[in-house]
C-alpha cells in the first residue's frame, strides 16, 4: 500500500493509515492487509475495515462525540452493533483465506476492546470526580470535551493523547491532596501552565492522564526588602505563585523601580511555573542569568504527594555559576505543609557544574546537579510557588536591532561575541539584554524589515545596552 494515500475515513490527524492500523490491529495485521493486497483481494473487505476503523479513530480522537456517546448508551450500541455487522460481512467474503479471517478476527477484537474502553471511562470518570470531589471544588474538576481539547497540546501543537480529567486547583494547599489523589486513581499526572513550551512537556501521553492545570494560583505578593541566608544586606524580593503570568511580576517590580530578570519571549502567556520548571532565560539573561540565578527559594509537591521547599543559601545576587560552590537548604514537609518532615539537608554543587559559559547566553546543565524542579519540566515533581530576588536596572537604555539576511548565518554567531568582548571591556555600559529571533518568530511576530530590502532577515538579533549616562550610550 501507498503510505502516502489515505483511505481510512474521517482521518484529518497527522497520523498515516498505517499507523492508525497499527495502533488498532497491531504491526502484523498491517503486513497481512499488506499481503492481501499484494493478491488483489480484500479490495471491499479493506475498505469496510477501513470504515470499522475510521469510525473508531474519529470517536478516540473527538472528545465532543465521546461525551455525546457517553451520554447516550442507546447511540452507542447502535454504532457498536454497525462495526460488528461490517465485520462479519468481511468474514463472508474471505472464501476460507487465512490472512483475511485473521484480519477480521483482529478487527473483532478490536471493537471489543474500543467498546469496554467506552465504559472504562465511564467508571473511571465517576471515580476520578468521586475521590478528587473530596479536596477540591467540583467546578475544578472537568471532563467536558473543550477542556480536554484545549490542554491536549502546548504550544509545539503536537497531539498524541487526550487526557482523561483537567483539574484547576484554587489555592496552593490543594495541589498536594490533589496529587495523592491522582496517585490513588493510578493517574498519570501532568503539571501545566500557560502551555507556552515548545518542548511537550505539557503533551499527555497516555488517556488515563490528569493535567494540573495551576492558571488560578495568583497570589502576587508585594516587593520587599528580605535579608537573605548568606547575604550581608537586604535584598528586593517577591514572591509569586505558579500561575502568575510572567509580566504581571515584571509590571510588579517596574512599579517599584526594579527589574525582574525573568523575560522570556512568551512573558504575556507563560506562568511563573512553568518558568521555574523550564529554568526560563530571555533577554536579560546575558545580564542576571535564567530563572535559576535569580530565585531565592521556591516549593514543590514532589511525585509521592509530599511538600518540598528548597531555598538558596549564600546567594551572589547574579549568575550562579560564578560562585565557587552553590549551596541549597532542601526541607521536607509533611501533608499540611507547615510541619517540617525530618532535618532539612544542605545540597552543594560546583558552579562550572551547573552552566557552561558561551555566547553570552549561557547553556545550563540539564540534570543540575539533582536539584529539584528546576529545568526538570515537572517530572520530578509541580512547582506551586517561588520568591525571586529583583534588580536595579542603570537609568538609561538603548535597543539595538540587527537585522541577518540570507543562508550563512556564521556572522550572527561572530557579531554576538564581537558584541560582548566589546562591552565587557567597558565598565560603564553593561550589556543588559540579548534576544534572537529565527525565521519562525520573525513571521509569526509580522516583523517589519528595517532595512531597505523587499524581503524579511532570517534572523534578528536585539541588544540591549545601559548605563548611568545617556551620553555613552549614543556614542
Amino acid at each position: 500500500m501507498n503510505s502516502r494515500i489515505r483511505e481510512i475515513p474521517y482521518n484529518y490527524t497527522s497520523f498515516s493509515d498505517r499507523e492508525i492500523v497499527i495502533r488498532f490491529l497491531g504491526e502484523k495485521m498491517w503486513d497481512v492487509l499488506n499481503r492481501l493486497r499484494d493478491k488483489r483481494k480484500t479490495g471491499r473487505s479493506a475498505r469496510m475495515l477501513f470504515d470499522v476503523l475510521g469510525d473508531m479513530w474519529v470517536i478516540s480522537r473527538n472528545p465532543f462525540i465521546q461525551d455525546d456517546l457517553l451520554a447516550n448508551p442507546d447511540r452507542w450500541t447502535s454504532l457498536a452493533n454497525t462495526l460488528h455487522e461490517r465485520l462479519d460481512q468481511i468474514t463472508s467474503r474471505a472464501a476460507g483465506d487465512a490472512d483475511a479471517l485473521a484480519l477480521a478476527d483482529r478487527g473483532r477484537e478490536a471493537v471489543k476492546d474500543f467498546e469496554s474502553c467506552l465504559t472504562n471511562v465511564r467508571t473511571l470518570r465517576s471515580k476520578a470526580k468521586k475521590r478528587l470531589g473530596r479536596v477540591t471544588a467540583k467546578d475544578n474538576i472537568h471532563f467536558d470535551g473543550m477542556m480536554r481539547v484545549s490542554h491536549v497540546t502546548d504550544a509545539s501543537d503536537w497531539r498524541v493523547e487526550y487526557p482523561l480529567v483537567i483539574i484547576t486547583p484554587d489555592t496552593e494547599r490543594e495541589v498536594r491532596d490533589i496529587v495523592e489523589a491522582c496517585i490513588e486513581l493510578g493517574l498519570t499526572i501532568i503539571p501545566r501552565g500557560g502551555g507556552t513550551g515548545y518542548t511537550g512537556g505539557a503533551i499527555p501521553l497516555h488517556s488515563q492522564t490528569a493535567i494540573i492545570n495551576t492558571e488560578k494560583l495568583l497570589r502576587l505578593d508585594d516587593v520587599i526588602e528580605q535579608t537573605l541566608p548568606g547575604v550581608d544586606k537586604p535584598v528586593p524580593t517577591i514572591g509569586v505563585e505558579a500561575g502568575v503570568v510572567t509580566r504581571r511580576v515584571a509590571d510588579q517590580a517596574y512599579a517599584a523601580d526594579l527589574v525582574f530578570a525573568v523575560d522570556p519571549t512568551s512573558q504575556d502567556a507563560s506562568c511563573i511555573g512553568g518558568n521555574i520548571a523550564m529554568n526560563a532565560g530571555g533577554k536579560k539573561a546575558v545580564m542576571w542569568g535564567t530563572t535559576l540565578d535569580n530565585l531565592v527559594s521556591w516549593r514543590m509537591v514532589t511525585p509521592d504527594a509530599a511538600w518540598l521547599e528548597v531555598e538558596r543559601l549564600d546567594h551572589n545576587l547574579g549568575k550562579i555559576h560564578t560562585q565557587d560552590f552553590a549551596r541549597f537548604k532542601i526541607q521536607h514537609f509533611r501533608a499540611d505543609g507547615v510541619t517540617a518532615d525530618g532535618e532539612a539537608e544542605t545540597l552543594e554543587i560546583p558552579g562550572d557544574q551547573l552552566r557552561r559559559s558561551g555566547l553570552g547566553k549561557d547553556v545550563t546543565n540539564k540534570f543540575l546537579g539533582g536539584l529539584p524542579g528546576i529545568q526538570k519540566e515537572g517530572c520530578d515533581g509541580l512547582i506551586t510557588s517561588g520568591r525571586f530576588i529583583l534588580h536595579r536596572m542603570p537609568s538609561h537604555i538603548h535597543t539595538l536591532c540587527l537585522e541577518f539576511f540570507g543562508t550563512n548565518l556564521k556572522q550572527a554567531v561572530s557579531s554576538i561575541v564581537e558584541i560582548i568582548e566589546l562591552i565587557d571591556n567597558r565598565e560603564d555600559i553593561l550589556l543588559s539584554g540579548l534576544e534572537h529571533l529565527d525565521e519562525r518568530y520573525i513571521k509569526a511576530v509580522k516583523y517589519s524589515t528595517k532595512a531597505a530590502r523587499p524581503d524579511l532577515p532570517k534572523m534578528i538579533l536585539l541588544i540591549d545596552l545601559s548605563s548611568d549616562q545617556t551620553a555613552l550610550l549614543a556614542q
